[in-house]
């Protein structure tokens, strides 16, 4: 699929009144607020409708966010306004966006799990190199026992995550968060139902 074709797929799927994956905030953040401190810079990769990028800016972080549709990025700027907080909004397919070195406190990655192996390897060598040394990686995505749900997510086995790769995607980092669970989801009409799914934070080294 060209890039036009999966602008307008991604454009379409979120071309309806209600947020798709819903407003809150994804609560692998709120669990762990204590590490997201205000005044320090954060990156929300493929942050679709802004859900997670605007929880950031309310903590008083200075949040950087970007998405691949039009649509998506649209209805993040309604709910910055309607919450009263600014984020700087870019719009980027992931695979073309700029890793620039040392960059960032936080990176977070909810639920993007539309890459095959070797496009992902690049994109979470991308998220190590932009975070700035004792920053943090915030990672959420569901599991191979997705497949047994079908509550949200790929069809691909390939393109989901075990605790072991999340670990080894991120070498020399220390694990401050692990989780591999299955509990219900309520996080919109696209994120509804028993989900199995992994928590993955750890900070790069000083």
């Amino acid at each position: 699929m060209d890039q036009a074709a999966k602008r307008a797929t991604w454009n379409q799927r979120y071309a309806i009144d209600d947020y798709i994956f819903g407003k809150e905030p994804s609560d692998i953040l709120v669990r762990h607020q204590h590490i997201l401190r205000p005044g320090e810079t954060a990156l929300a990769i493929a942050d679709g409708e802004g859900r997670n990028a605007t929880y950031l800016a309310e903590l008083g972080m200075q949040v950087t966010s970007f998405d691949f549709s039009e649509t998506a990025i649209a209805k993040a700027k309604m709910l910055n306004a309607e919450r009263g907080v600014s984020v700087n909004i870019l719009q980027s397919d992931i695979e073309s966006w700029a890793w620039t070195p040392n960059t960032y406190d936080a990176v977070i990655g909810i639920f993007f799990q539309f890459l095959d192996p070797v496009a992902r390897s690049v994109v979470f060598a991308g998220m190590a190199e932009t975070l700035k040394p004792g920053g943090c990686v915030f990672l959420r995505g569901y599991t191979p026992l997705q497949l047994e749900y079908k509550t949200g997510g790929p069809s691909e086995v390939e393109n989901l995550y075990t605790p072991d790769l999340l670990r080894a995607a991120f070498p020399g980092f220390e694990l401050i968060h692990l989780s591999d669970q299955i509990t219900m989801l309520n996080e919109g009409p696209r994120h509804k139902g028993m989900s199995a799914f992994v928590d993955f934070i750890a900070r790069k080294p000083t």
